[in-house]
């Protein structure tokens, strides 16, 4: 823990980023509790926007960076859409809420109604509360708890993806209600109504909104115009490539409208605006530098772009190298509000204040990802170094989908083989330094495996008959 902080200060000196004032400051002036912009892109990689290295062109969102801090180490709760939601919104690893992979159509597993989300404390603050895109946390238009149940007053949503493609998808739920088909992509759709609902929220009020794009998940579909825009800029591309950097491409024109809003409604410089990605990338343009994509735990699958705009608090063109997590909004948020943070069950997520104000951050729980139907299986962080965990598992082969068979096995698998790697100096996971580094080995070893027992023990059995 002592070597972890000290990291932690280093890179605070190294980088100068800090706020501009105290957040605790902030917390308790109750007049100016700030607003809340969470937007996260679906399946999109550590590199897929300009300022993360990317050659799609994505001026908005490099304009975000440069207003604000950028994440260099920025992690999803799950290396898989569903469970990293869950993460995000209640700041618990996923396993410890019992989501264990996606949520098909009808499925039994969804995130309880017991979880406190980061909608339901910041509306017994006052806010308006506001959820827009990809839901995919339980089952819309079913018994499962809705996004008015988990404190949004207001939704526009999907379960998962935009059906049968970003273009004039037809399964979109209105405050519970199927609309039918909509005209127009996805993204633009998604923030036409974010943008209305903003212009309706009081100017006294405080709001969150959750804006959780579908692009650039599968089925994609782009404008015809930016697609052959790439393929003129790059003739080398496939027409596949041509048309996954036009669906990001589309993507920031969406976020330019929403951080165009914000200022036609002068809110802009009270907004704290996150950005980022629920999971790795599938394409090997997405995950530049890294082991593995969606669905693993190496850092290619969880690894996301994170970029933090807060006008006036957070220093522009700053960035910070410190390994951050989806976990860490809900006791953000909470600090910076001045919300309480909920204290009967166990948080994992660690507000970022200690690091925005350059002190070292020191994290009671490490940052952990447990996949059960991928190998390896899990892995942990702490500092520069990751242990990885293989499961003693007696089903070697997993359905996408969390099955009947796979449930016992979940509960009763053991981590029983391990690597480890310094990601300071071999950000791909190339070198296993196992063998030469027993004493460390052996310490994180017996962290994770007692984490995992945790998180697995406290996850709920859905009824899979």
């Amino acid at each position: 823990m002592i070597a972890d902080s000290e990291m932690t200060r280093r890179h605070a000196i190294r980088n100068g980023y800090f706020f501009l004032f105290v957040l605790t400051c902030c917390a308790v002036r109750g007049d100016d509790k700030p607003n809340i912009l969470l937007v996260m892109l679906d399946d999109s990689g550590w590199t897929d926007f300009g300022c993360f290295g990317s050659e799609i062109q994505t001026p908005n969102i490099d304009g975000l960076a440069k207003e604000g801090m950028k994440f260099t180490d920025c992690h999803a709760a799950a290396p898989n859409c569903s469970p990293s939601r869950v993460g995000m919104l209640t700041g618990r690893m996923p396993t410890r809420v019992g989501m264990y992979s996606y949520i098909p159509e009808n499925h039994p597993m969804h995130l309880p109604d017991k979880e406190i989300t980061i909608a339901e404390v910041l509306k017994s603050q006052g806010y308006a509360t506001g959820h827009f895109g990809k839901w995919h946390v339980s089952n819309l238009e079913s018994d499962q708890p809705q996004p008015v149940d988990q404190g949004f007053d207001y939704s526009l949503g999907t379960d998962n993806n935009a059906v049968p493609s970003h273009h004039n998808p037809v399964n979109f739920v209105r405050n519970g209600k199927a609309i039918g088909k909509v005209e127009g992509y996805s993204c633009q759709i998604v923030v036409d109504e974010t943008n209305r609902w903003l212009e309706s929220v009081p100017d006294d009020k405080p709001f969150l909104s959750c804006v959780w794009f579908h692009e650039p998940h599968s089925r994609i579909a782009s404008p015809p115009e930016l697609i052959e825009k790439y393929q003129k800029l790059y003739p080398r591309i496939s027409q596949k490539q041509a048309t996954y950097y036009a669906n990001i491409e589309n993507v920031d024109i969406a976020v330019g409208r929403l951080l165009k809003k914000l200022k036609e409604l002068g809110r802009a410089d009270d907004t704290f605006v996150f950005l980022t990605s629920d999971n790795g990338g599938l394409n090997p343009w997405s995950n530049k530098g890294l082991r593995g994509r969606k669905s693993f735990v190496y850092e290619g699958g969880q690894r996301e772009p994170g970029i933090l705009r807060w006008p006036g608090r957070v220093q522009p063109g700053s960035e910070c190298d410190v390994p951050v997590s989806h976990l860490d909004l809900l006791p953000t948020i909470c600090e910076v509000t001045g919300a309480a943070r909920p204290d009967d069950r166990k948080i994992d997520g660690t507000s970022w204040s200690p690091i925005l104000s350059g002190q070292p951050l020191v994290r009671e729980t490490p940052l952990m990802w447990f996949f059960y139907r991928v190998v390896p299986a899990a892995a942990m962080r702490r500092g520069d170094w990751v242990i990885i965990g293989y499961l003693d598992d007696p089903i070697k082969k997993h359905t996408h989908a969390l099955t009947r068979p796979d449930m016992p096995m979940i509960k009763s698998a053991q981590l029983e083989r391990f690597q480890l790697y310094n990601l300071k100096t071999d950000q791909k996971q190339e070198v296993d330094l196992s063998a030469a580094e027993p004493e460390r080995l052996n310490r994180m070893r017996n962290e994770m495996t007692k984490l995992h027992q945790e998180i697995v023990a406290e996850g709920p059995v859905w009824d899979l008959n």
